[in-house]
């Protein structure tokens, strides 16, 4: 294995045992060409993508701050770059640098070395990312009420400048029944997502994602709105702490600090809170983060009445059907509930009654046989 380990032979109540003693290695260590890791009781290999993130890390480096032999500032898109100075004079993160060549620019801004761009450059601000790394797209899908109804997809590529601002308006156009103004990104939209949201989610994806991976999805259904990236916590990180305060720990340091010159993000690790924070505002219900087949997975739901927030509320199916049709005809009544059911009256009042209690519904001020229930 390459490595050099402390034997000792001790003796304790009258039995000898061996102690080996194996210092940490700043270099990877590997068994017959391999890379293992350990979780519980098992050895894992380390390959693909992991092990490619695992010798960065072991070398000092991380993804983006490798240098692209085979591009040069020929590949770089110089709208983006000016797109890029005028944010950041927004900002005010960063001193006036108009005057300055893009290859001064990008050697002030740790994007280049010598003259030899590094791949943070290319995501960045190349007029052709995918010809040097897959996949640097974002894939929008509209469904209907699950994955199997798939009504229509868009594809976006470009660099991350192009994607920011390409994506949301692909999504008005085409995906969005009420279109948002994402200019003003700080604004709660009614009756759709909250643009603060959409654009955390967005960012975080194109900030943090592994690049070596998978596209970007972003699947937009009747009752929800869904974003996946490739890409795992920080070790140490739990899913947990993405809902309070933690520490910034960015995969791709050189992007993100670029990303937070221009204003887009904050160095803090705000982004979750401000997607969790932002559909509270808006009166939605709280949205979920998940690690998924490798990535991390955020979702928004459109509406706190949907299918999947009212089971997990522990309602009824038939409490939950009471809600379908109070969504399709504003209101219902007991005898409309126990035709809907099949139940009885003494059924149907129990029912009504507990969706009162729990603040779904309220009763009408009409009395007698005029008595309705709609949402609260």
């Amino acid at each position: 294995m390459g490595i050099i380990v402390e034997v000792n032979l001790h003796q304790e109540n009258g039995a000898h045992f061996l102690e080996i003693v194996v210092p940490p290695y700043t270099v990877p260590v590997s068994l017959r060409g391999r890379y293992y890791y350990r979780t519980g009781s098992a050895n894992l290999e380390l390959t693909g993508n992991a092990l490619n993130e695992f010798l960065l890390k072991k070398s000092g480096k991380t993804w983006d701050n490798v240098l692209e032999a085979v591009a040069n500032f020929n590949d770089i898109d110089s709208e983006s770059v000016k797109a890029f100075i005028k944010d950041t004079q927004k900002s005010g993160r960063m001193p006036d640098v108009s005057d300055l060549s893009i290859e001064e620019l990008f050697e002030k801004l740790r994007l280049s070395d010598n003259g030899e761009i590094k791949r943070a450059a290319i995501i960045l601000f190349g007029k052709d990312p995918n010809r040097f790394y897959p996949n640097v797209m974002v894939k929008i899908g509209r469904f209907g009420s699950d994955d199997a109804d798939l009504k229509f997809q868009e594809t976006e590529e470009g660099n991350l400048i192009q994607l920011l601002k390409n994506v949301p308006n692909q999504l008005n156009y085409k995906f969005f029944t009420k279109t948002i103004d994402f200019e003003g990104m700080l604004r709660v939209e009614k009756g759709e997502y909250p643009v603060a949201a959409i654009r955390e989610m967005l960012l975080n994806a194109l900030v943090h994602r592994t690049y070596m991976g998978s596209m970007i999805q972003l699947r937009v259904y009747d009752n929800k709105l869904t974003l996946w990236n490739e890409g795992n916590l920080p070790e140490g990180m739990e899913l947990e702490s993405l809902k309070r305060h933690h520490i910034s720990r960015p995969r791709n340091p050189i992007k993100a600090d670029i990303c937070f010159k221009a204003g887009y993000i904050d160095s803090w690790g705000r982004g979750t809170l401000k997607i969790i924070n932002s559909c509270k505002e808006a009166g939605l219900p709280e949205p979920t983060i998940t690690a998924l087949d490798g990535g991390i997975l955020v979702t928004l739901f459109k509406d706190k009445y949907g299918t999947e927030q009212l089971k997990a509320s522990g309602l009824s199916e038939r409490q939950i059907a009471a809600v379908e049709y109070v969504k399709k005809n504003k209101k219902i009544t007991n005898k409309e509930f126990q035709l809907l059911s099949e139940i009885s009256n003494a059924t149907a009042s129990r029912d009504l009654k507990s969706l009162t209690e729990v603040g779904v519904f309220r009763i009408s001020e009409s009395k007698g046989s005029g008595i309705f229930y709609e949402f609260d």
